[in-house]
């Protein structure tokens, strides 16, 4: 059986090799914006071993895989077809009004503080808001079907009220402390 080693040394230059070929720097808004949905992925993993409830862990455990396929399209630079579909979406919206539903409504903003699965689920929370930046950036530069902003957008809004329902009974509100 032949050794295969995980380092190439073709990075070491401060580049990094496309999907379709090209070389690019390691700070390009196509490798920033995947780059940080791979970072969210390693957090929303975490999470998933941190929640109990079967039903919510293979909602992350789905969006895991969803978050690797959009990585995997960002990493392309020829045209392809949008991996997200408006169900997809719908999905994720159905999710949120049936946790909104089990929640009381917020009168002002949350201190993120509580157990350690729902300060997971906002760190996951934070990351993917800081990925849709990333994505929002590369748009500017190349064709970003709008289907992928709207579904990390209604990801961030999941893990906010995900992070809610596994902190129930433990949420502190910010106090305004000026005038």
């Amino acid at each position: 059986m032949k050794k295969t080693t995980i380092y190439t040394r073709t990075g070491d230059n401060g580049t990094t090799l496309l999907a379709g070929g090209s070389r690019v720097s390691k700070d390009h808004p196509r490798v920033e914006a995947y780059g940080t949905l791979d970072e969210l992925n390693a957090h929303l993993g975490l999470l998933a071993t941190a929640i109990h409830d079967s039903e919510q862990k293979t909602i992350v455990t789905n969006t895991i895989n969803n978050i690797f396929t959009i990585g995997c399209y960002l990493a392309q630079e020829q045209e392809c077809t949008c991996p997200i579909t408006q169900e997809g979406i719908t999905q994720l919206e159905n999710e949120i009004d049936r946790i909104s539903a089990q929640l009381q409504p917020m009168h002002q903003f949350l201190l993120p503080i509580g157990n350690a699965a729902s300060m997971q689920a906002n760190l996951c929370r934070a990351v993917c808001r800081r990925a849709e930046r990333r994505i929002i950036t590369l748009s500017q530069t190349a064709e970003i079907p709008n289907k992928v902003i709207e579904y990390i957008n209604r990801l961030s809004d999941y893990l906010f009220q995900l992070h809610r329902l596994l902190n129930i009974g433990a949420e502190k509100e910010w106090e305004k402390h000026w005038k």
